[in-house]
C-alpha cells in the first residue's frame, strides 16, 4: 500500500513525533487489515507481512476463484511452502504495548494475559458463593468487602433449594446443547470452513455499516455470510448495548431442499468469546436465506472487540439433515 510510515524527520521537535511504538505499530501491522497480529506472522518472498488470519483467507479466496494467490502488497505468488514465518516480528509484536480491558494501563502484549487473569486489581471476578446462587460479580479489590457481607451463606436450606433447582434446569439447558452438538457431530454430511466478515457501508444517505464475506464453498455448495450491527438501528454509535446479527445465504442452486444446522464458532486466530447457539434452515432455491439471527457474543465489551478489528474472522459449521 501506498503512504510512509516512517517516523518525524531527525530535526524535528519532541512533541511532533510520534511515539516509537506508534512507529513500531504501523511497521509491524499485517498489511492487509492493518491491525498488530495476535498470532503467527506470515511473510512473502519480499518481506511484506501478513498476520495468520488473512493469509489463511488469501489462499483460501483464491482457491474459490480458482486462481494463484498473490501478496496484496507486490502481487508475488503465496502459498504455504513459498512463504515462511516471521519470528522476530512475532517477538516484536509480543513486546508492544497493550491496553488491558479493565484497568485500561499499558502491558506488554506477551505478559497482557496473565496480568487480565492473574494481577488486575480491576478484573470481573464471581462472589465464591455463586455455588449457591450469588449473582454478584464485579472488580477484584471489591471481592473481600463483598463476601464479608455477602446474605447468602445465611440462607435457609428451604431458600438454598429453590436456588440451586433453578441452576440445575439452567445446567440441564447447557447440556441439552452439547448432547445436540454430539449428536451433530455423527453426521455423514459435515462441512466447516473459516469464514472472514469484512466491512462495508450502504449506499443510503446515512451511510449504515454491515459485513459480509466472500464466497465460500462448503458441502459442494457455494455460500455467503451477512451481520449487521445492532440490527441496523439508525445510529448504532449512540448506543451502548452492541450486538451483531448474521444471516446465511445459499447462492448456488439446489435439486432439492436442502435442509441443515449451522452454527458459528470463534476462528482459530480469534480470541472473541462466542456461545455455541445451533440454527437449522431448509434452503431452496425460492427461499435461499435465513432470517438475520444473534450471533451469540456473550456481552457488549466482546462485541466491541470484533468491530474493533478490521475483519471479523470466525469458524461456521454446516450439518446437512439427510432424510
Amino acid at each position: 500500500g501506498g503512504g510512509s510510515a516512517g517516523g518525524a524527520a531527525p530535526g524535528a521537535k519532541p512533541g511532533v513525533e510520534h511515539k516509537l511504538e506508534e512507529r513500531l505499530y504501523s511497521v509491524l501491522c499485517c498489511t492487509v487489515c492493518l491491525d498488530l497480529p495476535k498470532a503467527s506472522v506470515y511473510q512473502c518472498t519480499n518481506g511484506h507481512l501478513m498476520c495468520a488470519g488473512c493469509f489463511i483467507h488469501l489462499l483460501a479466496d483464491a482457491r474459490l476463484k480458482e486462481e494463484q494467490a498473490t501478496c496484496p502488497n507486490c502481487r508475488c505468488e503465496i502459498s504455504k511452502s513459498l512463504c515462511c514465518r516471521n519470528l522476530a516480528v512475532e517477538k516484536a509484536v509480543s513486546e508492544l504495548p497493550s491496553e488491558c480491558g479493565f484497568c485500561l494501563k499499558p502491558f506488554p502484549r506477551s505478559i497482557l494475559e496473565r496480568h487480565q487473569k492473574e494481577d488486575c486489581q480491576d478484573r470481573v471476578t464471581l462472589c465464591k458463593y455463586k455455588r449457591i446462587g450469588c449473582p454478584w460479580q464485579g472488580p477484584f479489590h471489591e471481592l473481600t468487602v463483598h463476601e464479608g457481607e455477602c446474605g447468602h451463606p445465611t440462607k435457609t436450606g428451604n431458600e438454598l433449594m429453590e436456588i440451586l433447582d433453578e441452576m440445575d434446569q439452567n445446567h440441564k439447558k447447557e447440556m441439552q446443547l452439547y448432547n445436540s452438538i454430539f449428536n451433530l457431530l455423527s453426521f455423514e454430511k459435515i462441512g466447516y470452513t473459516e469464514v472472514q466478515f469484512r466491512p462495508y457501508r450502504t449506499d443510503d444517505f446515512i451511510t449504515r455499516l454491515y459485513y459480509e464475506t466472500p464466497r465460500f464453498t462448503v458441502l459442494n455448495q457455494t455460500w455467503v455470510l451477512k451481520a449487521r450491527v445492532n440490527d441496523s438501528e439508525r445510529n448504532p454509535n449512540l448506543s451502548c448495548k452492541r450486538t451483531l446479527s448474521f444471516q446465511l445465504i445459499l447462492k448456488s442452486k439446489v435439486n432439492s431442499p436442502m435442509e441443515c444446522s449451522f452454527l458459528l464458532l470463534k476462528g482459530p486466530y480469534d480470541d472473541v468469546k462466542i456461545n455455541p447457539v445451533i440454527y437449522h434452515f431448509a434452503f431452496t432455491n425460492e427461499n435461499n436465506e435465513t432470517d438475520y439471527m444473534p450471533l451469540p457474543i456473550i456481552d457488549s465489551v466482546e462485541c466491541n472487540k470484533l468491530l474493533a478489528a478490521k475483519n471479523i474472522n470466525l469458524r461456521l459449521f454446516i450439518f446437512q439433515i439427510q432424510k
